[in-house]
């Protein structure tokens, strides 16, 4: 099998050259109401990162990978190995986004010594610029041990899903007053570390409107509020690729249905001897 997407190059998907590649310092300063809010999306492939790049501020290897491409039921299974793969072909597909990589479970939580060891890895085998963790006051140490050591860090609160198993669930997180406080404190903590973005996820907005006025990096939202400084959602999401999704995801086209009216009309002519066309062909020269 061969396909003519191997040679595409970044060239093939715009006539004007993009920018030079976003830094770190450069998104930690979009913040506040005044400064434009930062784009995130999540991506897995070269082919998708090369499409989505030029539109975006972040783009996001997510341990969501588990899901969207392993049909596995939650992020816990994912491997820094998978992490690793997918992050190198993000980063070789892109040239505008920064890319951040999330840090599978089991990577980082045991020690900072350990969450160093982890993120140089992805770092050095990918050529991305960030890590992304989850959690909160626990692991601001993690966060700032790993800032003093020269790798950038993306924190993440509130609903965390690799977390799920004490969580019991993805719902929104926040409900009660002592959540909601502790929400609040573990992005303040984990901000005060030293990451220079902080993702809030499905959270009461409330909380997320408060956060984001309580700490100086940047906030992402998903499912949180509109008052953050930026978004993020799931790439495979917001393109209709999968019928349920979660409530804050705003679905902006329809591939999923296009896909399967294209692979039956295809089908259609495979069947009806009506593909390949002459035109597609190879014929001896005369």
């Amino acid at each position: 099998m061969s396909t003519t997407s191997t040679i595409e190059t970044q060239g093939a998907q715009s006539a004007a050259p993009l920018p030079r590649r976003l830094t770190v310092p450069a998104l930690r300063a979009r913040k506040g109401a005044a400064a434009e809010p930062v784009v995130m999306i999540t991506a897995y492939t070269a082919r998708m990162a090369q499409l989505l790049d030029p539109h975006c501020d972040v783009l996001l290897v997510g341990d969501s990978l588990a899901q969207v491409i392993y049909g596995l039921p939650s992020t816990v299974p994912v491997t820094l190995e998978m992490m690793a793969a997918h992050g190198a072909a993000v980063v070789r597909g892109s040239g505008h986004a920064l890319v951040a990589i999330d840090m599978p479970f089991g990577s980082y939580e045991a020690s900072p010594a350990q969450a160093f060891e982890s993120a140089a890895r992805l770092l050095k085998e990918t050529g991305a610029a960030a890590v992304k963790l989850e959690g909160g006051e626990a692991m601001a140490p993690t966060v700032r041990f790993l800032t003093e050591r020269g790798i950038p860090v993306i924190g993440h609160v509130g609903l965390t899903p690799q977390a799920v198993n004490l969580l019991g669930g993805y719902g929104a997180r926040g409900r009660s007053e002592a959540e909601a406080a502790k929400i609040v404190a573990d992005g303040v903590a984990v901000a005060e570390a030293g990451a220079f973005m902080l993702v809030i996820e499905g959270v009461l907005e409330p909380i997320a409107i408060e956060v984001t006025n309580r700490v100086a990096c940047p906030t992402i939202g998903i499912g949180a509020s509109a008052q953050c400084d930026g978004q993020v959602l799931v790439g495979e999401d917001m393109l209709g690729l999968f019928d349920r999704t979660a409530r804050f995801v705003k679905r902006y086209e329809d591939l999923a249905g296009r896909i399967s009216a294209a692979v039956a009309a295809y089908s259609g002519e495979v069947r009806s001897r009506a593909f390949p066309g002459a035109e597609h062909l190879y014929q001896p020269r005369v």
